[in-house]
């Protein structure tokens, strides 16, 4: 069996960690281990990260619409099981966004809510 030699690979290994440990603090950004461990630690949290952005923004838009229902007399969880009863298909950010810019109309869709909920 042929010696396999990875001079050119193992360089271009290297040059691609060492290039993802741009601007890191100390040995982080210089030496090849300590670069390759923090690099494989920043990419496992960003790609946690990626997931939770999605989690927090869900929260945020939930209690700016239950702030926003409760102005109008509602609770979350009745306001958004008496849209879903009238048939109204609204998704939480557009509802978080109409809360904030337009009161009349999240004000029109709680009492559509209401009505569909009695």
């Amino acid at each position: 069996m042929a010696r396999v030699k990875r001079a050119v690979n193992a360089q271009k290994k290297k040059r691609k960690v060492m290039k993802l440990a741009k601007g890191y603090f100390g040995a982080k950004s210089k030496q090849y281990r300590a670069a390759s461990e923090q690099v494989r630690r920043s990419l496992r949290y960003a790609y946690i990260g990626r997931k939770q952005k999605k989690r927090d923004f869900r929260r945020l838009w939930i209690a700016r619409i239950n702030a926003a229902a409760r102005l109008n007399g509602l609770s979350y969880s009745r306001m958004i099981n008496g849209l879903k009863v009238a048939g109204v298909d609204i998704n939480r950010k557009v509802l978080s966004e109409l809360a904030i810019s337009d009161p009349a109309a999240f004000a029109a869709l709680a009492e559509k809510a209401k009505e569909a909920t009695k």
